[in-house]
């Protein structure tokens, strides 16, 4: 049982479309200078270490002591060969951009495409991508509810209409697994769960009405036949992935003096978030895990100062450590019900001594052209 997440198509349309990042999370610490109202990419060369690896992202540590994050899509068909792993030093070339949304193009989204789409669609798609995602740029946390949710309509009509461009060439491509082969994809059978004969038999029927309604276009009936097939999967997939106890839930948090009728009214509302889950009442469930945590973050043990700085990917010098030690000290004695305002002015302090750290460890978003691995230069194909 997960904690439910309200969706909206500002977020489905996006992900859909593949942005992970719906909002700009930084910009880059190289800037891109624009030149009469025209954005010009500026081009790098930069030789450093890889720290990790993201499919085709990678994050280097720089000789030049600087942070990146690096986009290979345009390598796609080379990462394997590439054999790219952890502490290997490599040289990129590429274009700085702004955002990690920036990463994400209309080429990017184009590859994903079925084939056959005719130039004139792909003309259409790109227009509503750049629609899209200069939509997606605009969004911001300091918007309006109302502001946000006509966002959401104007992405959702743009998604749309993407969808019943893209959509008959997706189906024209589908190669329909059979029922057998769809089915065997849960692990039912690993994990010695049998499907009663007449559920399958039953199951089976609702698959391959589900797979023509597909074919025809007939979205609305086919969701409501996959509706009917998931209630009946329901039951096994509860025996599949049991909820966890509540005993089980609470072992992963470090919690300090919790009186026993605190512990009793979390279990009740526990109790009562796993039936809402059951009725498929996510409202519900959103409410009262509201409340659960509400209960729990009282008795949450905090980090102490130094597992707090731990977390973070930057040293701070010893006269600031001190401050930001007393800083942070005070707010943890700081009651969090009466005193509230004197905790936001001490975190407000905290962070604006943090501020420059952060500056400087900003990842420079690289998009790249050009690779040296191993003395051998890569080129997009």
């Amino acid at each position: 049982m997960k904690k439910p997440i309200k969706k909206s198509w500002m977020i489905a349309s996006a992900l859909t479309i593949g942005m992970a990042v719906l909002t700009p999370l930084q910009a880059g610490a190289t800037s891109v200078e624009p030149v009469n109202g025209v954005t010009v990419q500026i081009e790098q060369q930069i030789t450093g270490t890889i720290t990790s690896i993201n499919y085709d992202e990678i994050h280097l540590e720089g000789r030049d002591g600087k942070n990146y994050h690096i986009s290979l899509f345009k390598f796609d068909e080379q990462l394997e060969q590439m054999k790219l792993v952890e502490g290997q030093e490599i040289t990129v070339e590429g274009g700085v951009v702004e955002e990690y949304s920036d990463f994400y193009t209309f080429e990017v989204y184009k590859k994903a495409l079925p084939k056959g789409v005719t130039t004139e669609d792909l003309t259409k798609l790109e227009k509503m991508f750049n629609e899209m995602k200069k939509l997606i740029k605009e969004l911001s946390g300091e918007m309006t509810e109302e502001e946000l949710d006509k966002k959401s309509e104007e992405l959702g009509r743009i998604y749309e209409d993407m969808d019943k461009i893209r959509r008959p060439y997706v189906l024209a491509n589908w190669q329909p697994q059979t029922f057998e082969e769809y089915i065997e994809d849960f692990e039912f059978i690993e994990k010695n769960i049998i499907i009663a004969e007449n559920d399958k038999k039953e199951l089976k029927a609702i698959y391959e009405e589900w797979v023509k309604l597909e074919k025809d276009g007939q979205e609305e009936k086919a969701n409501e036949k996959m509706e009917k097939f998931d209630k009946i999967l329901k039951p096994y997939f509860a025996e599949l992935n049991p909820p966890l106890t509540f005993e089980e839930y609470m072992e992963d948090f470090d919690l300090v003096d919790i009186p026993a009728e605190a512990l009793a009214k979390l279990k009740t509302i526990y109790e009562d978030i796993r039936k809402a889950d059951k009725d498929d009442n996510y409202d519900l469930q959103e409410k009262l895990y509201g409340e659960f945590y509400d209960i729990i973050d009282q008795f949450i043990k905090p980090l102490t100062f130094e597992e707090y700085m731990e977390e973070l990917e930057f040293k701070v010098n010893e006269a600031e450590s001190k401050q930001l030690k007393q800083l942070y000290e005070e707010i943890l004695k700081l009651d969090k019900k009466e005193e509230q305002a004197k905790i936001e002015e001490k975190w407000e302090a905290f962070y604006s001594i943090l501020e420059p750290y952060f500056e400087a460890s900003k990842e420079i978003l690289i998009s790249a052209s050009k690779l040296i691995l191993n003395g051998q230069k890569y080129l997009p194909q």
